[in-house]
């Protein structure tokens, strides 16, 4: 009788290499662009010793600066307003009963992670340009405004998430002792709920601060987040300033990513 062996995908003739091999090309070039990002020389090729002048240069560039503060600007907005709408967003659609057409609205809300970027700018630059004719304004309220509706989804997951795994008994039992549903959500839900939202929050975050197609379809002139200063910079001249700056924001991401991990996981 022949024995059953189970499936382990790390058996299979050639696992282990094809995903070493798929770990050095996803960051090996990572790797190097913060290695150069120390160079001494003006190179982004050529290793000229060890310095700390690029990241120098960028913290003393007044345009860096500029971009820099926008860009926190712009992210903060985004995160919080999505945020927001992705908390009430998610409570409408788990602490309600099945209703017909669940699944479309979930589609909708989750409609920008679906549509290429490149459609949604379009759409965006097309909208707001009939907008910024009539009313003669071309503030950052435009950019905030798309990246806080390109965001939604990705603070509606985790918050989502967080929600459906959260235990309904203490939600329950409050309304049995005839809480309201604003005191049950204020003092039951919204106490357990912080880790998902502030998951959320700062996943919208980062998502904001790295944007490039978005803003670079409806921002204004004078109006250059750190992302497309940057894409500015490289049709231009390239320097190693380059890499200190992806580095900095390279460490940003990857901070937030591991607190968005931390928070993701805690239990109440």
């Amino acid at each position: 009788m022949a024995r059953y062996t189970r499936y382990d995908v790390h058996r299979q003739t050639g696992f282990t290499t094809i995903a070493f091999s798929c770990f050095v090309l996803l960051y090996m070039p990572i790797i190097l662009l913060v290695i150069y990002s120390f160079n001494a020389g003006s190179s982004i090729a050529i290793w000229e010793g060890f310095s700390w002048r690029w990241y120098q240069s960028a913290w003393q560039n007044e345009q860096v600066q500029e971009a820099t503060v926008r860009s926190l600007i712009i992210a903060l907005w985004a995160s919080a307003v999505s945020t927001s709408v992705a908390v009430m967003a998610a409570l409408a659609t788990t602490r309600t009963r099945k209703f017909r057409g669940q699944s479309v609205v979930f589609a909708l809300i989750n409609q920008p992670l679906m549509v290429p970027e490149i459609v949604t700018a379009v759409a965006l630059l097309i909208f707001f340009a009939g907008i910024k004719v009539a009313t003669g304004y071309t503030g950052l309220f435009y950019l905030i405004l798309a990246h806080s509706a390109f965001c939604i989804p990705f603070a509606y997951l985790p918050i989502r998430a967080r929600l459906q795994g959260m235990d309904l008994t203490l939600e329950q039992a409050a309304a049995d002792l005839y809480a309201t549903p604003f005191q049950v959500f204020r003092r039951i839900t919204l106490p357990q709920l912080w880790p998902g939202i502030l998951a959320g929050a700062m996943l919208a975050f980062v998502i904001s601060l790295d944007d490039v197609v978005i803003t670079e379809f409806v921002k204004s002139a004078g109006q250059d987040t750190l992302p497309t200063y940057m894409l500015g910079q490289l049709r231009r001249v390239v320097t190693p300033e380059i890499n200190a700056i992806s580095t900095a924001l390279l460490s940003i991401s990857i901070l937030m990513v591991i607190a968005f991990t931390v928070l993701s996981k805690m239990k109440k």
